[in-house]
């Protein structure tokens, strides 16, 4: 019999690139494309590849063939405003740009159908609006999800300590409104806040609210929320914790299996050392928990995991970066030891205020944690520190769980990362072709980063791939804004001479 993979390919491709060789194909420079260009790498459509470009008020969707030649540069000229933020969605033959913008005390959230050669298919629609106080602050978030057939855009007024106003706006693939909502969440903790909003195949919503001792502290309350698509009504789980302190929370859709996994990190101590992995479980068809439980990180894992600290420290740095469903409810959960330091003076997981993407001080209108990070503690805010900061990433932890939350296998990917002032070219990107995942990161050799590929199996088994062909010398990776675009097939960002321009990496 034929074994077929556990993982679940979350990804949506326009198209399959088939590779019989490791190869890299790189796009011209382009003289006005700097590092102060705002970029986003939006997919394959109809075998060109697509991206995003902006200056200041002027915005571009830029083609380029499969040689990576630029075939054309559109300019967006139905965009007169500075955009505050943008998500792009991708079809098989269009994607939305789904983008924000104030004007006169307003922020607007309108949507553009745009096709495969950059043009806008229909007029821009006003998705919703929202009367600010500034102009700088984000107000709607957006999740999609996994078939893409259901688009949630969404926003949290805070404005009240007591209770906060979750507006939701769910549409599908045509961007009709299926359902709007105004839902009022009770937040009875003087530190409690909303964050992991998630949508399933069925249009769905979950998230978490979430509780410290004080700001920027261990979670020690937490409860899951949900809202069936067409309702209007919540519903709350209190999930019990049972004497550990959490950190890092994420929320994951397991839409195979109707479930909603929650893991975290967890300390028995308050603040303590990092002692395992967090899991709760919840089942949508029975509307009931089905495991909440508690992994220990036994030490040999914690002495492959380790860089210089002692084994009981290992996992203190580590924060959570991909989780990967397996098709049996079982998961893969991926983290990396990520920290910063300034003059000399190490910051850990307690220091990085702020640092949620999200998280916008002096607005009432945010959506993340004042508590922990849900991405690296710096990739968002690299001003946190101000100058002279040295930004670190080191060891990968691969966690692989069957679908009682037993840990299967572990691996460690051993590397060590740093740069000054710039958190560009460390970290990893990721494959996933089914079969086996790439993590994709540079390393430094002879004062140059060179860019490596690993591979982990659904056994656990890692393996190290030749050296990528065509690295030519000058051009500098950036994995970690890389973008998936086929079964073996990525774009990735790089820098060559000061200009941004990208590289496509067949594996």
């Amino acid at each position: 019999m034929k074994k077929t993979s556990l993982f679940i390919i979350a990804f949506f491709f326009a198209s399959i690139s088939v590779s019989v060789a490791q190869n890299i194909i790189y796009s011209e420079p382009e003289r006005d494309e700097t590092t102060n260009m705002a970029y986003e790498i939006i997919g394959k459509i109809n075998g060109n590849i697509l991206i995003y470009k902006g200056y200041r008020d002027v915005h571009f969707i830029a083609i380029y063939n499969n040689e990576m030649k630029l075939v054309k540069k559109v300019r967006q000229e139905y965009i007169n405003d500075a955009i505050i933020d943008a998500d792009f969605i991708q079809y098989q033959d269009f994607f939305y740009m789904i983008y924000q913008y104030y004007k006169r005390g307003v922020v607007y959230s309108i949507g553009v159908k745009i096709d495969g050669n950059g043009n806008k298919i229909d007029n821009p629609i006003v998705l919703d609006t929202t009367s600010v106080s500034t102009s700088s602050n984000k107000v709607y978030s957006l999740s999609v999800s996994e078939d893409k057939q259901k688009i949630l855009l969404f926003k949290i007024n805070t404005k009240s300590d007591k209770e906060h106003i979750v507006t939701t706006l769910l549409f599908d693939k045509q961007l009709s409104l299926l359902h709007k909502s105004k839902i009022v969440v009770d937040m009875p903790e003087k530190n409690d806040f909303l964050a992991e909003f998630a949508v399933d195949n069925d249009g769905d919503i979950a998230f978490m609210r979430e509780a410290g001792t004080k700001q920027n502290d261990n979670i020690n309350k937490l409860t899951l929320l949900t809202k069936a698509a067409f309702s209007d009504n919540l519903k709350l789980y209190d999930v019990k914790l049972n004497n550990v302190y959490l950190d890092d929370i994420k929320l994951k859709v397991d839409n195979a299996n109707k479930h909603y996994l929650v893991t975290s990190f967890y300390s028995k101590q308050h603040r303590g050392n990092v002692d395992g992995l967090f899991v709760y479980l919840y089942d949508k068809k029975t509307d009931k928990e089905l495991l909440t439980t508690s992994v220990l990180f036994n030490d040999d894992l914690r002495n492959q995991a380790r860089s210089e600290s002692n084994a009981k420290m290992a996992f203190n740095n580590f924060f959570l970066r991909n989780i990967i469903m397996k098709q049996d409810g079982g998961f893969v959960i991926i983290a990396e030891s990520v920290y910063t330091s300034s003059r000399g003076n190490a910051f850990n997981r307690w220091d990085y205020l702020y640092g949620s993407p999200f998280w916008n001080p002096g607005s009432y209108y945010y959506y993340g944690s004042p508590f922990s990070y849900y991405n690296y503690p710096w990739y968002y805010n690299n001003n946190t520190f101000g100058g002279g900061v040295r930004y670190y990433a080191d060891n990968i932890a691969i966690l692989s769980f069957d679908d009682k939350s037993k840990m299967e296998w572990s691996n460690v990917i051993v590397k060590s990362q740093f740069d000054d002032n710039t958190d560009n070219y460390i970290g990893y990107g990721l494959l996933n072709s089914g079969s086996e995942v790439h993590i994709l990161f540079n390393i430094l050799e002879k004062r140059n980063w060179l860019l490596t590929d690993q591979t982990f199996s659904d056994e656990g088994q890692l393996v190290r791939k030749p050296t990528l062909k065509n690295l030519d010398k000058g051009y500098e990776f950036m994995p970690r804004q890389a973008k998936q675009t086929g079964s073996k097939q990525l774009i990735v960002p790089c820098m060559y001479r000061n200009y941004v321009c990208f590289a496509k990496i067949d594996l």
